[in-house]
């Protein structure tokens, strides 16, 4: 999934397996109909649009979230010491919440909230999300699109909407499971487009674009019925919150995952592994960003479903060929 930065604009969406439409658009209603449930009823469900239809946990991409909710406070800075450590006791559990990475421990048991994102620390965003409470990192999730469907184009005079499936965060919850859905685990879940929605919004100075796949509409004459105009969904947060939360996804590409780099170009992203399956054995591998980060034009979310590596790995390459194509880098 890729967005115009400014405008909300859909620039590219992909969903994988698909199928191909000029069967199904035929004057052949017999051949029609056995090809669509044929397509209905596949295994892979070719014709869901995961983009938009299909909810996934977002893993660490989340953690963009929960720093902005504790940025938007006043009372967290990108060099604020929170807690983290090299395992976390998820509350009234035995659960040991570790983390992926030695540098995300922190020293002492504390690490900076830039680290903390830089290295995708487990221990200190679980923590952080717990200090913030439910309420502040509900309504930031919510101010992002969390929690309402997403109309993305149609009107009563052009068609029926196009619309994207609620992501949701936990309205309520006890500590140990918001701890878990402040790392995108849990209860939390989120569409590829959300996650793309909340890369934009960051590189937006804040400001969430309704996305819009349809820029105009035309009669058979060719006269304009209607035209798609920019609007804005909501001032998630403000622009100091933007700058530092830009910051910090910086240095997740150049000192956590320099695979993301691309010369020439400064990049800013968070990348996500969300364990899923029976015992956690498989991963949906995220990974999402915006560039350049000094003057945002694309805002990319990427999702590897069920696979064996961590998102950089699995997802990281195709934003990283995303970006290089809009930019033509």
């Amino acid at each position: 999934m890729a967005i115009e930065v400014k405008t909300g604009r859909i620039l590219a969406m992909v969903s994988t397996p698909s199928y191909d439409p000029n069967q199904l658009a035929t004057h052949d209603s017999d051949a029609a109909t056995k090809t669509y449930n044929e397509l209905a009823a596949g295994g892979d469900s070719p014709l869901i649009n995961r983009a938009t239809s299909q909810l996934y946990p977002p893993g660490s991409t989340f953690k963009t979230i929960v720093a902005s909710a504790a940025l938007e406070t006043g009372d967290y800075q990108t060099d604020t010491q929170i807690p983290a450590g090299s395992s976390y006791t998820l509350p009234g559990t035995n659960t040991q919440l570790p983390n992926a990475v030695y540098q995300a421990n922190g020293t002492d048991g504390k690490i900076s909230l830039q680290d903390a994102i830089t290295w995708s620390s487990n221990t200190a965003f679980a923590q952080l999300g717990v200090a913030l409470g439910q309420d502040k990192v509900s309504d930031m999730a919510t101010k992002l699109g969390f929690g309402s469907t997403i109309t993305i184009d149609g009107t009563e005079n052009t068609g029926t909407p196009m619309t994207a499936t609620a992501s949701t965060f936990p309205s309520s919850s006890t500590a140990d499971k918001l701890a878990l859905a402040s790392i995108g685990q849990g209860d939390t879940t989120a569409t590829p487009l959300q996650m793309a929605m909340v890369a934009q919004a960051i590189a937006n100075d804040g400001k969430l674009m309704r996305p819009t796949l349809v820029d105009r509409v035309r009669a058979s004459d060719l006269t304009v019925l209607s035209e798609t105009k920019s609007q804005v969904m909501a001032e998630a947060f403000n622009k100091d919150t933007a700058d530092k939360l830009t910051t910090m996804m910086e240095s997740v590409v150049t000192k956590a995952n320099p695979t993301l780099a691309i010369n020439g170009i400064s990049v800013a992203a968070k990348t996500g592994t969300a364990q899923i399956g029976t015992d956690n054995s498989s991963i949906d591998g995220w990974v999402i960003g915006f560039a350049p980060a000094d003057d945002p034009q694309i805002a990319v979310a990427v999702l590897v479903h069920n696979t064996d590596l961590y998102g950089s790995f699995a997802a990281g390459p195709i934003m990283r060929a995303m970006i290089q194509e809009a930019l033509q880098q």
